[in-house]
């Protein structure tokens, strides 16, 4: 009787023991199969000069990485795409951050204005660019109609880089703010009332008490967010890809015909999926993955010294 009953108490502590990592292995068994392996193989892929119109790959070192520096193209992929992702994620969290606060006050129909906010996030993108490349339209744009109401002249939303920047930067701002301002108002949600009631005894005005009172509270829910925009701005690849479609008749990855709203998912496109030159879109993908954790971590910093400023 012992026995069997010694073996049940192993057989329990070690189901104890073990239990924990079966449930979690398989998040790290996918991580491993589509989130490690492609990145360590897309590092060997870089170090070589990778074409798939080629049967052989030549080891080139950190060629791949030279060319990429000297390449005019490439900046000006990155130069668009954080001109497009500081007009749209900016605007947009601030937006999201004063949406929020609106619904976390009393108001009738609050379930409804919650869930009006979130359709633009799950309308499709083809849907989002071709309707917002029909009112940008430089001759029959519902906004071009407005200017020239105005007395202002007509813009051809497309032709220019601030135009174009702009024109993709309300789109993107269009389908993520009231996604953002579902996660502040969350993260609201979960301030302590008693705060408020306080502040209001002691005096304090409305304006003072958000600043005051829910930024701070909320401030890693900020940060969150700034992340997760910066991270998904440097990664636009099919709103400009879309709205390139509307004028040249097909989803061209240039960006325009000057390159001007050519972002680096649409550099790293054109030269993996195009070109054929894998590479040399693998090294630019590493150099975009080291220009992403850049800015993230800039982001990271300058909230950090706002959360002193708050503070203070």
């Amino acid at each position: 009787m012992h026995a069997p009953l010694a073996k049940r108490r192993s057989l329990h502590q070690l189901d104890i023991k073990l239990s924990p990592y079966a449930y979690v292995s398989p998040f790290f068994l996918l991580f491993v199969a589509f989130g490690l392996f492609p990145l360590v193989y897309t590092a060997w892929v870089s170090l070589h000069d990778w074409n798939l119109l080629k049967s052989d790959h030549p080891f080139v070192g950190l060629g791949n990485f030279t060319k990429l520096v000297g390449d005019g193209y490439f900046w000006n992929a990155a130069f668009n795409t954080l001109s497009i992702g500081v007009l749209s994620a900016v605007p947009q969290l601030l937006f999201a951050l004063w949406l929020a606060h609106l619904l976390n006050r009393p108001l009738r129909y609050q379930t409804l204005f919650r869930v009006t906010m979130l359709l633009p996030n799950v309308t499709s993108v083809v849907a989002v660019v071709v309707i917002f490349s029909q009112l940008f339209g430089r001759e029959f744009g519902i906004i071009n109609a407005v200017l020239s109401t105005f007395g202002f002249d007509r813009v051809d939303w497309q032709a220019g880089t601030a135009s174009s920047h702009a024109a993709l930067a309300t789109m993107i701002m269009w389908r993520w703010t009231g996604y953002n301002a579902l996660i502040y108002l969350a993260a609201m949600q979960a301030v302590p009332r008693e705060l408020y009631e306080a502040a209001t005894i002691d005096g304090a005005s409305a304006f003072r008490q958000f600043r005051g009172i829910t930024v701070p509270m909320i401030r890693p829910t900020i940060i969150f967010t700034v992340i997760v925009s910066t991270i998904g701005s440097m990664q636009v690849i099919a709103e400009p890809m879309l709205f390139g479609a509307q004028v040249s008749a097909g989803a061209m990855p240039t960006g325009g015909a000057d390159r001007q709203f050519q972002t680096l998912g649409l550099f790293l496109y054109e030269k993996g999926f195009r070109s054929f030159e894998f590479g040399y879109a693998s090294a630019a993908a590493w150099v975009m993955f080291l220009l992403v954790v850049v800015v993230v971590g800039l982001n990271y910093v300058m909230i950090r010294r706002m959360r002193g400023g708050l503070e203070s």
